[in-house]
């Protein structure tokens, strides 16, 4: 059996950084289809029917697997809020 020391310091930093990759791999996994409430939010609006228009008008991409669910494509939200981003002087 092999034994590493290491000093008190290092440990901990070792530590931090571990859980900081871990709780960023973790962001980095978004689910690809959302419920309503989340693209309402990610969108920044508050009424269902505007984003019933968005669907109608081809905006966002959206799913519907049963008659009551409407899941919508997280990457086809953020690229109609970068399609209508405005450039800073």
């Amino acid at each position: 059996m092999e034994v590493i020391c290491i000093e008190t310091d290092a440990f901990y930093n070792l530590l931090e950084e571990v859980v900081r990759r871990m709780q960023s791999s973790e962001e980095d996994k978004q689910d690809k289809w959302i419920q309503t409430e989340d693209a309402m939010k990610i969108l920044g609006i508050k009424s269902k029917t505007t984003l019933q228009k968005f669907r109608d008008e081809g905006s966002i991409r959206f799913a519907q697997p049963q008659k009551k669910i409407i899941l919508y494509d997280r990457d086809s939200i953020m690229e109609y809020l970068d399609k209508h981003a405005h450039e800073t002087f």
